[in-house]
């Protein structure tokens, strides 16, 4: 096993089973593999054999099944390209079938789905919103990825909110997903997330005075930019966020550096350091007056827990409601204690979203 293939392993395995891979499949690719090399190429082979159940269902007309087996397989091509960015011809096929698959799968998934476009700079972004059963207007959550995350691996997260009578709305803001080609990354969030929160107030069927924000990894850093710049964020979770990108560079994994090189549109690992310095929280802080959680893992190894503490505490000394759930066993993300804060969250935004 090669470095870039250890180190994904090591990183990132709690998250893949946690986010909708079977134990099964993914013990499967991880003993087949001896490089990263091999990466993109097995993630997608196993994905194409759950995309292979989803189209024979709905070719018979069993369409709930063929929405769960088609969403999975988003899950899995989505995987196969997080991080692949040293070939992007092998990248941008998995995340087309990434795309596909989650696609097809909206109409038959329980709630449904539906996609919405929105125009942003010189490209879009791309938003899946789903309904909670029962009459609205619903309060809403926009589900912010990372560096790496794309809306078509929040199938689980929704989950936590939709069974708590909120609407969801996962997004592909700069850099991530299918607004990664046309938009690079950006600090000043809460630009992209007044685009974001404008879609979601006006979509039928979403209360606009009762909105949310939540965002993991580097996007734990983007969602209380976005609730620093905007009245209408009612609450804001961050989880596993940095306070300032550039703080970490030194520690962060051969492929997650690389991949933000690549999404920011940097030249080379110097610019790269550069332009994450520039995701700073740094005076945007005593602007955030929405409730404020902020989730983070004293083992995390790639944000360390003392960006959150940071964060807390200058919210809190300005006269913000700030509260930080530190787990002592959490890795990056808290993937591998999830029942530890995944439906305590899901609580405290359902209680500040109540009417």
């Amino acid at each position: 096993m090669d470095e870039q293939l250890a180190s994904a392993i090591s990183h990132w395995s709690p998250r893949f089973t946690t986010n909708g891979v079977t134990v099964s499949d993914f013990d499967r690719i991880r003993s087949e593999l001896t490089s990263w090399d091999g990466w993109c190429k097995a993630w997608s082979a196993v994905g194409g054999e759950h995309e292979e159940l989803g189209r024979a269902a709905l070719a018979e007309g069993r369409t709930r099944s063929a929405g769960e087996h088609l969403a999975q397989a988003a899950v899995y091509y989505h995987f196969a390209k997080f991080l692949f960015v040293q070939d992007y011809d092998q990248l941008r096929t998995a995340h087309a079938a990434a795309v596909r698959c989650l696609d097809d799968a909206l109409p038959h998934l329980d709630p449904p789905g539906r996609r919405i476009t929105i125009p942003f700079g010189t490209g879009a972004m791309v938003g899946i919103l789903r309904l909670p059963p029962g009459a609205g207007p619903h309060p809403a959550v926009a589900l912010l990825p990372g560096l790496d995350s794309a809306k078509e691996e929040f199938r689980s997260t929704e989950r936590l909110f939709l069974d708590r009578g909120l609407a969801t709305f996962s997004v592909d803001g700069p850099g991530q997903g299918e607004a990664e080609y046309d938009l690079p990354i950006r600090g000043d969030w809460e630009v992209p997330g007044a685009a974001i929160l404008d879609a979601l107030a006006a979509a039928p069927g979403v209360d606009p005075g009762r909105l949310a924000v939540w965002g993991v990894s580097l996007g734990g850093y983007y969602a209380p930019r976005v609730a620093s710049g905007d009245p209408r964020v009612r609450a804001c979770v961050a989880l596993a966020g940095p306070y300032n990108f550039g703080d970490c560079w030194p520690r962060l994994p051969a492929l997650t550096r690389a991949a933000f090189q690549a999404r920011s549109g940097a030249a080379d690992d110097a610019d790269a350091r550069a332009r994450a310095s520039t995701l700073d929280l740094a005076g945007r802080t005593a602007s955030i007056r929405a409730p404020l959680l902020v989730v983070s893992g004293r083992l995390d190894r790639l944000i360390p827990y003392q960006h959150a503490q940071r964060l807390v505490s200058e919210v809190t000394a300005a006269g913000g409601d700030a509260r930080l759930l530190l787990l002592d066993r959490g890795n990056h993300g808290a993937m591998n204690v999830a029942p530890q804060h995944r439906p305590f969250t899901a609580d405290w935004v359902a209680a500040r979203l109540a009417p």
